[in-house]
C-alpha cells in the first residue's frame, strides 16, 4: 500500500483538501443540523481522499510511456517497474469506486454529490490527456481543483452560490500558477516532444510572468470573498496577507537575483516552491478563515 500511497504523492492531497474543509466550513456556518455533520464531514472527507486517488493513479497510467522518456520522470513507480500499470489501472478503479460510493453518504437528504461524482470523475481524468493538444492543460488541472470548494459546497447545501464559486475560481487561478512553475522543469522535454504546455509555447521566462498573473487574479477572487460572505472579516483579511506574503517568496525564489539582468533562471528550488510554499498557502486560508468562523 505504501507504494501507492508513493505513486499518487498522497502528501500533496493537502493542497486542495484545506480548500474543501474551508468549504464546508463556510456552509456549515450557514446553517446543517448538528446530528449530520461527523456523516457529512466523513463524506466530504472521503471524497476528496478516493477523488484524488483516482486522478492521480489514472494520470500516472495515462502517462506511463511519457514518463519513461523523461529523465526526470523516468524513476517514477511504472516506467521503473516498481508497480504494474495494470495494477495502477485496477487501484485507479477502486478508488473510482471509493469516490463514487463516499457520495452515497450524502443520501437521502442531498442525491447532487452522487448524480455528479461519475461527471466529475471523467472531467478530471481528461485532464491527463490535455497536454497532449492544448496549452490550457494548466487550467484543466486548476478546473479539477476548483471542484473540490464547490464540491463540497454543493454536498452541504445542493445549491450554487456566489461564495463557493469566488473561491473555487482562487483555487483553479492558485493551481494554474503553480503547475505552470512546476512545468518548467519539462520545458526542453516538452518542446523536443511536441507536448502542449505555456513554457513550451511561451518560453520560461513569459511562463514567470504568466504564472505571477494566475497568483494575481487569485488573490483579487480571495479579497472579493468576504463581500459575498459577510462572516470573513479582519482575521481572513489578514491571512490573506500573509498568503500574498508567501506567494512572493514561492517566486522570488526561481527568479534571477537582479530583474532583467539576462542571468539564467535557478530552478533548483521549484520543489521547495511547489511543495511546501502551496502547502502553507492552503492551510494558512484554512487557518485564518477557520478562526474568523470561530470569532
Amino acid at each position: 500500500m505504501y507504494r501507492y500511497l508513493e505513486l499518487i504523492r498522497f502528501s500533496h492531497t493537502f493542497f486542495a483538501l484545506p480548500f474543501a474543509v474551508l468549504s464546508t466550513a463556510m456552509a456549515m456556518r450557514l446553517g446543517v443540523a448538528t446530528a449530520e455533520m461527523p456523516r457529512l464531514c466523513a463524506g466530504v472527507l472521503l471524497c476528496m481522499v478516493f477523488g484524488r486517488s483516482a486522478a492521480m493513479s489514472f494520470n500516472r497510467w495515462a502517462d506511463r510511456h511519457i514518463d519513461a522518456e523523461n529523465p526526470r520522470t523516468a524513476k517514477r513507480h511504472i516506467p521503473s517497474g516498481i508497480l504494474s500499470a495494470r495494477n495502477v489501472l485496477v487501484f485507479t478503479a477502486l478508488c473510482s469506486l471509493g469516490f463514487v460510493g463516499s457520495s452515497c453518504l450524502f443520501l437521502p437528504r442531498n442525491p447532487l454529490p452522487l448524480l455528479l461524482s461519475v461527471p466529475a470523475l471523467v472531467y478530471i481524468f481528461g485532464y491527463s490527456f490535455a497536454k497532449r493538444w492544448t496549452i490550457g492543460s494548466h487550467f484543466w488541472l486548476g478546473g479539477s481543483l476548483l471542484l473540490a470548494p464547490l464540491g463540497a459546497w454543493i454536498a452541504i447545501r445542493p445549491e450554487i452560490a456566489l461564495a463557493p464559486v469566488l473561491l473555487g475560481l482562487a483555487v483553479l487561478f492558485w493551481t494554474a500558477g503553480f503547475d505552470v512553475l512546476y512545468a518548467t522543469q519539462d520545458y526542453e522535454f516538452d518542446r523536443a516532444k511536441g507536448l502542449r504546455s505555456i513554457p513550451a509555447r511561451f518560453g520560461i521566462r513569459r511562463s514567470l510572468h504568466i504564472a505571477a498573473g494566475c497568483h494575481l487574479l487569485m488573490l483579487v477572487l480571495l479579497g472579493l470573498l468576504p463581500l459575498v460572505y459577510p462572516p470573513f472579516g479582519p482575521v481572513y483579511y489578514i491571512g490573506l496577507g500573509i498568503i500574498a506574503a508567501i506567494l512572493l517568496l514561492e517566486h522570488g525564489l526561481i527568479r534571477p537575483r537582479k530583474a532583467n539582468s539576462g542571468e539564467p533562471i535557478d530552478l533548483s528550488r521549484i520543489n521547495i516552491a511547489f511543495f511546501y510554499m502551496n502547502v502553507l498557502i492552503s492551510f494558512g486560508l484554512l487557518l485564518f478563515g477557520a478562526i474568523d468562523l470561530w470569532v
